[in-house]
Order: C-alpha cells, then sequence, then structure tokens
C-alpha cells in the first residue's frame, strides 16, 4: 500500500514541478513588453484555457459519466460549468480591491489543477499491483506537459498587469500546489470521490471559461490578442490530444 502513495505522491509532484517551470517563463522578459505582445500573451492566456476546460474537463466529465450511466453524459457537465462560472461570477461582484480582482485568473486555474492532481492520484490509487501503471504514467507525463503553458498562463498575465516578477511566478507555483495535495486526499478517499469528479471538472471548467470572457478577452483584444489566443487554443488542443 505505501508503494501506491509514493507512485502517486511521484505522479502529482511530477505535475506540481511542470506548472512551476511554466510559471518560471515570467523571468525571461527581461524588458515590460509591448502593447501588441501584451495582448499576444494574454491572448495565449485564453486559449490555454479555453482548450483546457474543453478537452482536459468538459470531455473527460462527459466521458465518466457516460461510462458510469447512472445519469446523462451532459447533465453533470452543464450543471457543473454552470455553477462554475456563477460562483466567478459571484466572487467577481464583492467589492474587492484591484490587486485582489487581478487574482481571479489565478483563482480559475488553481480550481482547474484540483481535479487534475485528484485524477492523477486516483490514477495511481487504482493501479493494483502495477496493473494500469503504466496509463497512470502516461496521464502524468500528459497532464504534466499541459500544465507548463497553464504555469505560464497565471504568471504572465500577472506581470502585464504590473505584478513583479517574483510575486507573479509564486502565483503560478501556488496554483500548481494544489495538485500533490489534493492528488493525495483522492487517494485516501478514492471510493468517495470518484464518482464526484465529473461534477468538480466541470465546475473547474466552468469557473476558467468566466474568467477567460470576462478578464483575458476584453484584454486582448486586437490582432495580436487573436494570434495568440488560437496559438494557445491550438497548443493545448494538441498536448491534449496528442497525450491526453
Amino acid at each position: 500500500m505505501a508503494s501506491v502513495y509514493l507512485r502517486a505522491l511521484a505522479g502529482t509532484q511530477f505535475i506540481f514541478l511542470m506548472t512551476s517551470l511554466g510559471a518560471a517563463l515570467v523571468f525571461f522578459f527581461v524588458r515590460e513588453p509591448r502593447l501588441l505582445s501584451q495582448r499576444a500573451l494574454l491572448g495565449f492566456a485564453g486559449g490555454v484555457m479555453t482548450a483546457a476546460a474543453v478537452w482536459s474537463l468538459l470531455l473527460p466529465a462527459i466521458e465518466q459519466t457516460a461510462a458510469e450511466g447512472r445519469l446523462p453524459g451532459w447533465l453533470p457537465a452543464a450543471l457543473g460549468l454552470i455553477l462554475g462560472a456563477l460562483f466567478l461570477s459571484l466572487l467577481d461582484l464583492l467589492p474587492v480591491r484591484q490587486g485582489e480582482r487581478r487574482s481571479m485568473l489565478f483563482s480559475a486555474i488553481t480550481l482547474h489543477n484540483i481535479p487534475e492532481g485528484m485524477a492523477v492520484g486516483l490514477a495511481f490509487a487504482l493501479a493494483v499491483d502495477g496493473e494500469g501503471l503504466a496509463s497512470a504514467m502516461a496521464l502524468a507525463l500528459g497532464i504534466g506537459v499541459q500544465n507548463f503553458p497553464e504555469g505560464a498562463a497565471v504568471s504572465l498575465p500577472l506581470r502585464q498587469q504590473g505584478m513583479s516578477r517574483r510575486r507573479a511566478f509564486l502565483y503560478g507555483v501556488a496554483s500548481g500546489a494544489v495538485e500533490p495535495v489534493f492528488g493525495m486526499l483522492a487517494v485516501l478517499a478514492a471510493t468517495a470521490v470518484h464518482p464526484l469528479m465529473p461534477w468538480l471538472l466541470a465546475f473547474s471548467a466552468g469557473a476558467m471559461l468566466y474568467v477567460t470572457v470576462h478578464e483575458l478577452v476584453p484584454q486582448a483584444a486586437g490582432r495580436g490578442g487573436a494570434f495568440g489566443f488560437v496559438g494557445g487554443f491550438v497548443l493545448m488542443m494538441v498536448l491534449d490530444v496528442a497525450l491526453g
């Protein structure tokens, strides 16, 4: 049993490391980017989040629900998505300072990372006597590679909004720190958590899409932002399909 925990810890630590490496990209921008570059970076973050919401969250939620056969495949995905968007919209109504408002992007991707960490933890927990271990490792690799642009999607926009490089990097790291924590919790409560995964995945997708449309797309308006969005979307789509 101890080996299961060690494997799950290694898998979730790997995806956390990849998020941190993506966040570290903020240190490679020596000067303040021009307006066109800022829009392209914000558009890129929006494209990454939109593709992640579809391929990493909504489609797996639909597939798991359909496989279990207790509910229509679309139901948890649709309701969870609406609840996630409503949750972020209610937070947006609270009277907050500008410094707090700009962390909504961080909150959305952090929410997105929670079910990802749980999925990796559960995959290793269900790999009994080595059976299914290869699939669990492939899942960790796929999510880890996807997390690299997600870490950048947190830190780079925060840097463009005036945050220091160090703080923007720490926000990016913190967004992935939930993965090993909730991954190990999922291992400890594998039977109870597994049925809730479609709802958690869809909730995260709703939160991500809300922030993308409300925060990133307006600031990325323009040709540079549009190409950045398409580039981020294509990159995340390829990573999800090829490695997911």
